[in-house]
This record gives structure tokens, C-alpha cells and sequence, in this order.
């Protein structure tokens, strides 16, 4: 074929733009699909045989298996690469119809809703029906939630189209409002729905509903937290399987009761195990018992929490440890408590027959396990029997503890173990029951952000005030403001009065709903504040100890009734206070103690009906340098100071459901200013304090300052130096001692005792050599060595006694550690437990916290000459010598450290199951992948450690919780392989809530 000059000079010119380009530049010259398809058939038709593009042109739009019949399945109107949002308006598809045609291509499919119903399944039923003849699998998580679900509906998924369902039957809270669509595809083109969709007609169609679609290719992050949340929830234990053979019964009897709004704070029906809140409650009584040897114990909770279901948990965990049933008495008040509390002992034990009431006509006969009034032991005689006939005694409402016949039994009872259950520790008279009958101690107490966490209490709205009161000069005595001295500077100050009720009118929309109580700081102060405000409009009165009963009453009664708006009170503990429908309080004198100041919240966080808020005015003035305002938020939120000021910098992003702390730009100011003082601590004003103090004992000094221990270890500090500089400590420091004190901080987390005093051992002056201990002994050697010395010495040391002998001889500075190692089992958390053989030899306990230095050593992988802790880059260590995978996971992995794509891939599913991912180049079939999947067989082990982030507040590394061995169970995909592993001791509830991808 002959081509013209000028078909010539146009080939070479078409040839040139392709070749000459790269093809995406050619592309973005062409933008429109029928231009590139001129372009390629302009230049085809210049060869010889031509083949021209066909008219389009046309997409490849799916692929389907060659089955006689097939038909090319619907397309969603949205493109599976897209994120969308569909709002059920005119211009959207409907939800329904993009569900059904994408439905079509999953090849995995999970549904997370709060109620699934008739009338939403029947218009998903061909798209159902489909998944199950290609035999996808559906698991749909759903609740009895207000009763809306509809149990025909839920039989159908599991009948017909195959599904395994799981149902939360808990009645105590609505947790799961989620509704979402999780659909899976082995093309790698995921989708989710997530919105206010639930599982019924109007939510699918003609719902004012929003749904956000999520695809893999644009939002890859949220759907990889997607499944690990929804994993998390499928194995929890609170969704249980559905099968309406066996528990359709049991499901109507839940939804019935949901109906009718019936709210049950105790355990769910048939299946007895405690909610995470009480698990810590039961884990805090057995530290108590465990490691501190203390058998009298004080558990304090809001009323609705459950207190007699822990008591009951609490008697089975001691039935276990005993291995038999041992005696009990549990006394109350009233007949209603002791046959609820017989109920669920009952329950719990799983023994129909356990117990006997003794109250009123009714008598025990066997005096085993006994509920009793405590008018009936009264008139019985508690001296009938010997003082020790029960080994356990609960005594509920411990606050009445005073009185003379619950007085009578406690001091005459020795039991092996005394609970007291209590709401309110505050006695009437102001007198806390701790101090007087458990050492001043409250061996568990629930936390106001996991009651709130939990949905147990109403949610608060707490606003701080400036209300421009200068303190600064109010006398200061015994770690507060003198009373007298801020009663004369508050009371009769009505341009603060003004203000306070000026904040009220702000803050609350209408004052005929408040039921207020606002707390004073005299008996003159109330007055004068109820005064005020009754001359103001809003009547209240004044209550205080010194109210006569009939009076104190009637007040209450004025308030319940609407009567009366307020009560300022001055005896914060008055039983008598304790107001369910209390919505608002009035903060009026400064509370140094964070423990009155969480007493003064609770009054208000009771749930009713009608409150949907408690709202909190605290007003807050200028305070001396001594006050603490930031204790309260330590308090509520549980963090560290460091962590405190980036949460009030940030305006508390991060609360329970619907709470809220606002601060006004002046306190706010304030906070920050306070918290940078006692953050920024500078060594010359340590130096002063403890000078001020004279005060050589580290834990002396902690306890009369209130500091941290972190503001003595801030910085490279350390006590001895300190001590040096204030004069209270005589002599140079040596080199050494300068360059070993700043590695005392890493002994701060140190929590068990074996490894405490195996330090403080090792550090005695003339303390063994390295190759006369035991393996154990030595292994604490190495974990202490290689806590001072990271680099292994560097060359400087030939032995670890070498080195020893340089420590031993800082005499000052063993001290030192040794106060420090004392400090912190003082403080532990958790109960610390050994490993069992055959790993005995290895000095890790469960639960403990330890370096990653320290897991090292301990682990044989850090050795003198050979491998330290500075050289070890990754998470994970084979330590041949003891056969053990030590896996050293971070859960909150930071950006800029980690890819987004590994953001979510270790996390707990429940406290015995953990996700985790390999290392990047780890395959199923390498030697390291083969052997996590036999290391039973071959007889290695895996041990977990995780920490919360990388780094704390002080930029120093985290330490590590020892969650014990893990089992392999399964594993998905390989470089990495994401594995499940089974933990052989269960988390702790609070670790777990840290591990978890939800709470």
C-alpha cells in the first residue's frame, strides 16, 4: 500500500504524538472517550488491513460466570469507587435500590442495626436470597432495643437466607444505635453504608434518612476500622448467637419487656456475667485481696450500677479460688433488697436453691447462706452465733454503718471477709464510713466517666465560670482555704450574687423544670444565697446539719414537688440530699478535694424520666498558687496532667455521649496558666519546695507537695541531685551517679513485687554474682542492667557484676531506687501473675508493665556482647533461647510513624481474642509465618505486650503491659498475615477498653 506525502507527514505526526508521549499525557490531550477513539481509528486506517474500533465506545462492566440462565447483575447508580451521600431525596437512588444491586457482587456481607424489621427485609428479599445461593456468608449484629425489632424477621434471615445473627438482650442502656452495611468483595472494590438507616421500610425508602457511602479506594481507612469494629462487637459476649429453635422464647420475653419499658440494672436474663464496669470493680476487690492482703473492703457505686451483682460475682470468684461454697451473710434494711439480692446470687451461682431470707415471718433453717434484715439479727442476738461462723458478710447501705444495730454486728462478726456496698460513703454527720471502718480506704469505686461511658448516669453539662472573686489573699491552712476566712470574703457579696443568678437565667432555658442544689461554704453563705434568690423571684431555702428533720423533709419534699427551685446546702454529705430529680447545680465555694468535688457531681447525675441533662455551674475566682482547679479534671477524665492540657487546649474533644465542659476564655486561661506552672516545674523550684519541706523521703515529699512523681523525673532529674541542691543532702555527685540518676525514671512503671524486690535485692551492697544466681535471678540482672544501660555499656563493662558493683556503690542512689520501686508497687493496678511452666524461668507476670528493655532481657534476646535494646528496630523479637515471639504492639500509632494503611490492624476483639498483623515481609509459608501457625506443636511460644502510644506526655518511651501467652487461632491473607491470636489470661476490663478499636 502506496501512502501519500501528505497521509505521510499525517502518520508520522499521529505516530509522533503517541510514541513521542507518555500515554497519560496523550490522554490528558484527549479527555473525551470519543476523541481517542477518532484519534486510534484515524491512525489504524493508515495500515494496511485495517481493524477499526468498534462504534462506543464501551466499558468493561462486569464479569459473570458462564451459567446457563446468568444475567448480567443491575449496576449501583453510584460507582464502587466513589464515596457518596444519599439522603432519600428526589435526585438520590434510594438506599434500597443501591443495597440490592451491590448485594449482587459481594462476596462477604455484614449488617450492624439497632432494629431489624418485617417490613425492611421483604424489599432485600431477591438480593438475600441470592447471597445465599452463591453460599456468601451474611452476619447481621442487632438489639431488643425498645422492642422494635421483629422476630419473624430475624427467623427469616436465619432460615432462609442463611444468616448468623447475634442479639444484645441488655436492657440497661441503648449502646447500639449503629446502622450500617458492610460489603466485601475479592476484587478488592468494598463498600459500607453507614447512616441512620435501620433495618425497615422507611429507613430504606421514604425515610428523611442520610447514608454515607464508603468505598476502598477513597476512604480505605474507615472501612478497615469498620470491620475491625464490627469484629470486635460479633465476638463479644453481650451479642449472643440467634437460633429460633432454641431462643425464640427467649427473645420474645426481651422484646415484650422492652415494650414496656422496663430497665434492668442487674445481669441478662440467662446469662450470667458482669458488665465491663463491674469486672473492674471485681478486678480492684481482687487487688485488694491479692496483693495488699486487705479483707476488708469498701465498694462504692451509684445506685442502678449494679453494687449487689458484683457482691454476687464477687462470692462466686471466692467460691472458685476456696474450691467449696463458703458460709454468707449479706444484711440490708428492707425485705424488697434481700429477695432481689437472693435472686441474683441465685443467678449467678447458677444454683436455683442457694440462700435463705431471714426477715420478717420468714426464718432460715440451716444458717449457711443467709439473707437477713438487720431488725431480725437485731432481735435474734447476733451473739447466738460464734463470732467467725461466716466467712463471708456483705452489708449493704454501709453508710447506715453508724447506727447502733448495724454497729452491733460489724464489731461483734469477724468473718475471713467483709464487703460493704454503699452509694453515698457520707454519713449524715459528715463522717466518711472508709475512715472509720477501712482504714480510710474505698477498695473500688466506679468511675464517673465509665458510669457515664456506660450510659448508667444521666450526662452533665459543666460550665466554669469567671466570676472575678479575688482569693489570692483568703488564708490557706492543712491544704485548703480557711472556711471562716472565705465565709467573710463570700457571703454578702451580692455583686457575686448577681452574677451566679444572672449565669443561671444564661445557661437554663426555663426555671419552672430546675431542681437545683447549690453548694455553700457556711451556714451564713446558704442563707444568704437562698435570700437572694428568693428576693430575685426563684424561691429556695436554705439546708444545713443543723436543720431539724421535719423541716429538712419538708424542704426536700418543696423541691421534688416544684415548690421551692433551690436548696443551698452546707453539709455536702447529707444523705438526705441524695435527689434523683436534681438538674441543675451551683458550684459556690472553691472545692480543693476532687473526691468532694466528683460527691457533688453524683448528687446530680441520678437518671429520671424527665432529665436529660444535669447541668453544672462551677464559678470559679482568682485563686492562691496552692489551689488545684485542674485536680477536678484529673478526676473526671482520668489523665495525666500533660495529657489534661492538650485536652483543655482543644476544648474536651473527647467525652462520654453527651456531656460537655465549656470553659469561659478567662478560666479557661487560668487552667492552662496552672497546669503549665506545675508541668513546667523548674529544678529551682523543686529545690525550694523540698528545702520548704525538709523532707528527705521521696514519698514523704510526693505526699505533703501533692506533685506527681513524673515532676521529680521531668527533664533528667532525679531526687538525689535534688536533694543535693536543697542542702538536705550532703557531698558531690559522683559521674556515675549523675549519669545513672537520669535513667532512674525507667524503674517508674515498675509494678509487681517479685520484680521490685529482686531489684532491690540485687542492689545491696555485697549482692550476688551474676553466675551464682538461679536462671531467674539472672534474668532480673540483665532486665536491671540493660534499665541503666541501653547501649549495653558500650564496651565499658567485661560482666554484669562489673557493672553492678559501679551501682552498688552509688549508695545514695540505690536509695533512691529503692524508694522508687517502693512507690510504685504501693500503686499497682492490676493483679501481677507468673507464667507457668515451662516458663517459670522467665520473670514476667501477667498484667505487670515492663520497658521494652526490660522484655529483652528478660527474654535472653538483649545480652552483654551480643544484641541490646538500642539496636532492636521492629515490634516483634525471636528470642531463640528461650523459643518465645515476644509481639510488642502500639496501639495508637502515630501518622507520621506509621502508614494509614496499618492504622487499625492490632486491636482486641474481646478480652481473650487479639487481631494482629505481621511484619510486612512475614508470608504464610516463610519459616517466621509457619512458625506462628505451629508454635504449639513445635513447642515455642508468643507472648503479647502492648502500650497505649509511643511516648508519653514527656516525650519519654511508654512502657509495655505483659498480657501473657496467646495462642494461634487463624489468619487472613500474608505479607502481613493479619492473625488471631487467644490470649490464655483474659484482659483486664480497663486494658481491654484501651485495646479495643471501640469501647
Amino acid at each position: 500500500m502506496e501512502i501519500s506525502q501528505v497521509d505521510r507527514e499525517e502518520v508520522a505526526h499521529l505516530l509522533g504524538r503517541f510514541i513521542g508521549e507518555t500515554a497519560a499525557r496523550a490522554l490528558a490531550t484527549l479527555r473525551e472517550p470519543e476523541e481517542q477513539v477518532e484519534l486510534a481509528n484515524r491512525l489504524l486506517r493508515q495500515l494496511a488491513d485495517p481493524e477499526v474500533v468498534a462504534d462506543g465506545p464501551n466499558r468493561l462492566l462486569s464479569v459473570v460466570k458462564d451459567v446457563p440462565g446468568a444475567e448480567p447483575p443491575r449496576r449501583p447508580l453510584t460507582s464502587l469507587s466513589e464515596a457518596a451521600l444519599l439522603t432519600n431525596a428526589r435526585e438520590d437512588p434510594n438506599l434500597a435500590h443501591e443495597l440490592a444491586t451491590e448485594l449482587a457482587s459481594a462476596d462477604r456481607v455484614d449488617l450492624l442495626c439497632a432494629f431489624v424489621k418485617w417490613s425492611g427485609l421483604r424489599i432485600l428479599e431477591r438480593p438475600l436470597a441470592g447471597l445465599r445461593r452463591r453460599g456468601v456468608p451474611l452476619r447481621v449484629i442487632t438489639t431488643t432495643y425498645m422492642g422494635a425489632t421483629e422476630r419473624r424477621a430475624l427467623d427469616r434471615l436465619v432460615r432462609d437466607f442463611g444468616a448468623e445473627v447475634r442479639i444484645s438482650y441488655e436492657q440497661n442502656s441503648t449502646r447500639l444505635h449503629a446502622k450500617a452495611w458492610l460489603l466485601r468483595r475479592r476484587t478488592g472494590f468494598d463498600t459500607a453504608y453507614v447512616g441512620s438507616s435501620n433495618l425497615s421500610r422507611a429507613a430504606r425508602l421514604d425515610g428523611l434518612e442520610w447514608n454515607v457511602r464508603l468505598s476502598s479506594v477513597t476512604t480505605p481507612r474507615l472501612l478497615d476500622k469498620f470491620e475491625g469494629t464490627f469484629d470486635s462487637y460479633w465476638n463479644r459476649p453481650q451479642f449472643e448467637p440467634y437460633n429460633p429453635e432454641t431462643d425464640g422464647d427467649r427473645l420474645d420475653e426481651a422484646l415484650s419487656r422492652s415494650k414496656a419499658g422496663e430497665r434492668l440494672f442487674d445481669i441478662p436474663a440467662l446469662v450470667p456475667h458482669p458488665f465491663p464496669h463491674q469486672k473492674e470493680m471485681l478486678e480492684d476487690l481482687d487487688v485488694e485481696r491479692t496483693v495488699h492482703d486487705r479483707h476488708r473492703n469498701l465498694l462504692v457505686a451509684a445506685t442502678g450500677t449494679g453494687k449487689t451483682v458484683v457482691a454476687a460475682f464477687d462470692y462466686r470468684n471466692l467460691q472458685h479460688r476456696l474450691g467449696r461454697q463458703p458460709s454468707l451473710l449479706f444484711v440490708a434494711h428492707r425485705r424488697e433488697i434481700l429477695a432481689q439480692a437472693l435472686r441474683t446470687y441465685r443467678q449467678v451461682l447458677a444454683t436455683p436453691d442457694f440462700g435463705e431470707l431471714h426477715v420478717g415471718d420468714e426464718r432460715t433453717r440451716h444458717w449457711r447462706h443467709v439473707f437477713a434484715s438487720v431488725q431480725s439479727l437485731t432481735s435474734l442476738g447476733i451473739e447466738t452465733f460464734d463470732p467467725d461462723h461466716f466467712d463471708v458478710v456483705v452489708i449493704d447501705e454501709f453508710h447506715h454503718a453508724a447506727a447502733r444495730t448495724y454497729r452491733k454486728i460489724i464489731d461483734y462478726l469477724k468473718p475471713k471477709e467483709l464487703l460493704g456496698l454503699t452509694a453515698t460513703p457520707e454519713r449524715a454527720d459528715g463522717t466518711w464510713v472508709q475512715d472509720e471502718f477501712f482504714d480510710r480506704r474505698i477498695a473500688s469505686e466506679l468511675r464517673l466517666w465509665d458510669a457515664l461511658d456506660a450510659d448508667l448516669l444521666c450526662p452533665f453539662h459543666y460550665f466554669g465560670i469567671n466570676d472575678e472573686t479575688d482569693l489570692s489573699q483568703v488564708k490557706w491552712s492543712r491544704g485548703s482555704y480557711d472556711s471562716r476566712a472565705l465565709d467573710n470574703v463570700l457571703t454578702g457579696d451580692t455583686v457575686r450574687a448577681r452574677l451566679v443568678f444572672n449565669a443561671l437565667l444564661d445557661k437554663v432555658s426555663d426555671l419552672s423544670v430546675v431542681r437545683g442544689l447549690g453548694f455553700c461554704v457556711s451556714v451564713r453563705h446558704a442563707r444568704f444565697m437562698a435570700d437572694f434568690f428568693t428576693g430575685a423571684g426563684v424561691k429556695s431555702l436554705a439546708v444545713d446539719a443543723t436543720t431539724g428533720e421535719a423541716e429538712r423533709k419538708a424542704a426536700l419534699n418543696a423541691l421534688r414537688e416544684g415548690k421551692v427551685t433551690f436548696l443551698f446546702a452546707v453539709d455536702l454529705f447529707n444523705e438526705g440530699l441524695d435527689i434523683p430529680d436534681v438538674n441543675t447545680l451551683l458550684l459556690l465555694r472553691p472545692t480543693e478535694s476532687a473526691t468532694v468535688f466528683l460527691q457533688q457531681i453524683g448528687r446530680g447525675l441520678r437518671r429520671t424520666p424527665d432529665k436529660d441533662v444535669l447541668t453544672v455551674l462551677d464559678f470559679v475566682g482568682q485563686h492562691r498558687k496552692e489551689y488545684r482547679y485542674g485536680n477536678r479534671f484529673q478526676a473526671l477524665t482520668g489523665l495525666t496532667r500533660g495529657r489534661l492540657e492538650r485536652v483543655v487546649r482543644n476544648d474536651f474533644p473527647l467525652l462520654p455521649s453527651g456531656c460537655q465542659i465549656v470553659l469561659d476564655r478567662v478560666t479557661k486561661d487560668r487552667l492552662l496558666a496552672e497546669l503549665k506552672v506545675h508541668l513546667g516545674a523548674t529544678v529551682t523550684t523543686l529545690t525550694q519546695e523540698i528545702r520548704s519541706y525538709a523532707e528527705t523521703s521521696l514519698i514523704g515529699y510526693l505526699e505533703a507537695s501533692g506533685r506527681d512523681i513524673d515532676d521529680v523525673y521531668r527533664n533528667r532529674r532525679y531526687w538525689t541531685a535534688l536533694l543535693r541542691r536543697s542542702g538536705l543532702l550532703g557531698g558531690d555527685a559522683s559521674p556515675m551517679e549523675e549519669k545513672l540518676g537520669r535513667r532512674v525514671r525507667a524503674l517508674l512503671h515498675v509494678d509487681d513485687h517479685r520484680r521490685a524486690e529482686a531489684y532491690a535485692r540485687l542492689l545491696r551492697p555485697g549482692g550476688p554474682r551474676y553466675d551464682g544466681c538461679s536462671a531467674l535471678d539472672q534474668a532480673f540482672i540483665r532486665m536491671l542492667f540493660f534499665s541503666f544501660w541501653r547501649d549495653g555499656g558500650n564496651g565499658e563493662f567485661r560482666s554484669y557484676d562489673e557493672a553492678l558493683a559501679r551501682l552498688r556503690a552509688e549508695s545514695a542512689l540505690c536509695d533512691e531506687i529503692r524508694q522508687v520501686l517502693t512507690y510504685g508497687i504501693e500503686r499497682p493496678r492490676h493483679v501481677a501473675k507468673s507464667l507457668p511452666e515451662p516458663l517459670g524461668h522467665i520473670p514476667l507476670a501477667v498484667n505487670a508493665r515492663y520497658s521494652g528493655d526490660e522484655v529483652l532481657a528478660a527474654l535472653g534476646w538483649a545480652r552483654l556482647g551480643g544484641s541490646v535494646p538500642g539496636n532492636f528496630q521492629g515490634g516483634v523479637a525471636w528470642s531463640p533461647a528461650t523459643r518465645c515471639d515476644a509481639l510488642l504492639v502500639t496501639l495508637n500509632k502515630n501518622e507520621k510513624e506509621f502508614s494509614p494503611q496499618t492504622m487499625y490492624r492490632d486491636y482486641a476483639l474481646t478480652p481473650t481474642l487479639f487481631h494482629w498483623e505481621s511484619q510486612n515481609r512475614t508470608g504464610a509459608r516463610s519459616t517466621t509465618g509457619l512458625r506462628y501457625q505451629n508454635h504449639e506443636r513445635e513447642g515455642s511460644h508468643v507472648l503479647l505486650f502492648t502500650r497505649e502510644r509511643k511516648e508519653d506526655e514527656n516525650r519519654h518511651p511508654e512502657p509495655f503491659v505483659f498480657h501473657g501467652t496467646a495462642r494461634y487461632v487463624e489468619h487472613e491473607g500474608e505479607r502481613p498475615m493479619a492473625i488471631t491470636w487467644c490470649l490464655d489470661e483474659e484482659m483486664p476490663a480497663d486494658l481491654f477498653r484501651r485495646a479495643a478499636i471501640a469501647g
